[in-house]
């Protein structure tokens, strides 16, 4: 059963946050992604935290992401490339607008080619 209710402790605390996060596209971030629904994609831990690659920012306060896992899938939802030296896999079908209140930490950059490869495979996938 999901905790909910801590969850819902937490996004009060990030609601409330001033903190402004200066980020880019192509950057890996730590989130806090929270607790979801059903087979929506869930943060980890404590914080529910997880990496979201910046696809595209729209202004300073919101962008468009998609999570990632370390779970090598080579599907038609999925993305596999490689990122700080192991696979990291985009989980398309998961990608969404953010608030940049979620931003925890940056994580690293995704090299351009493997930006390239994942914008291309989200925009065959939507077709």
């Amino acid at each position: 059963m999901k905790d909910f209710d801590n969850w819902n402790e937490n996004k009060k605390q990030i609601e409330s946050s001033s903190i402004n996060r200066n980020f880019r596209e192509k950057e890996v971030w730590f989130i806090n992604m929270g607790l979801n629904v059903g087979y929506e994609q869930d943060g980890k831990g404590e914080e529910y935290l997880r990496p979201v690659v910046v696809l595209k920012k729209f202004n300073k306060m919101i962008f468009l992401g998609v999570p990632l896992t370390k779970i090598k899938k080579d599907r038609l939802f999925y993305c596999t490339f490689k990122f700080k030296g192991g696979d990291s896999t985009a989980i398309l079908s998961q990608v969404r607008l953010f608030d940049s209140k979620r931003l925890k930490f940056r994580y690293g950059k995704v090299s351009s080619g493997d930006f390239d490869l994942i914008k291309r495979k989200l925009t065959d996938l939507i077709r």
